[in-house]
């Protein structure tokens, strides 16, 4: 899932057509594109990830990026997927609550994190050199949720490089 702003869906399909080529054959890369990319609001983009989420037959890893990671974060913690979500990988996402971040519509209920321990396989990636979601905010989602996985870059910056390689090896391998 794509993040928000302006040429958000062109610039992160990058990052999509690199998962979907380190993933191979066996695994079917999903993109949609989200309503309203440069004023983003959840109810529209949830009804989204609703459709697709239902589009999908048996187990299904869910892969977002910034704005689209937070958004599937908070979609999977308020409510009850038509699928059985067997992964979700959350690159760069922003806590929205934090300093200068208070967006209540995109906000985590307070029970977030206990209602995402159905979910074994739950991973987050930060650079640290990311310009546009601080890295606290990764630190944030580590204290939160001690039992998902955290795995640190540097020199990747908000969009990783293009490259999604990391991502791709822990949906193969777990």
């Amino acid at each position: 899932m794509q993040g928000g702003g302006q040429g958000a869906y062109d610039e992160d399909q990058k990052l999509a057509r690199h998962l979907q080529e380190v993933l191979g054959l066996d695994f079917v890369v999903d993109y949609p594109k989200m309503p309203d990319e440069d004023r983003p609001e959840y109810e529209a983009w949830k009804d989204r990830i609703v459709k697709a989420v239902a589009e999908r037959d048996g187990e299904t890893i869910l892969v977002g990026h910034s704005l689209g990671a937070s958004f599937l974060l908070k979609y999977v913690s308020e409510e009850e997927p038509a699928a059985t979500i067997a992964g979700l990988f959350l690159i760069a996402p922003p806590y929205w609550g934090a300093e200068d971040w208070e967006v209540a519509e995109y906000s985590l209920r307070g029970d977030f994190a206990s209602r995402l321990s159905g979910i074994q396989r739950l991973f987050f990636y930060h650079s640290r050199d990311d310009i546009w979601v601080p890295y606290s905010h990764f630190e944030r989602y580590a204290e939160k949720l001690p039992h998902a996985i955290f795995r640190s870059f540097d020199g990747r910056g908000h969009q990783f490089n293009d490259d999604l390689s990391e991502v791709a090896s822990d949906i193969k391998s777990h």
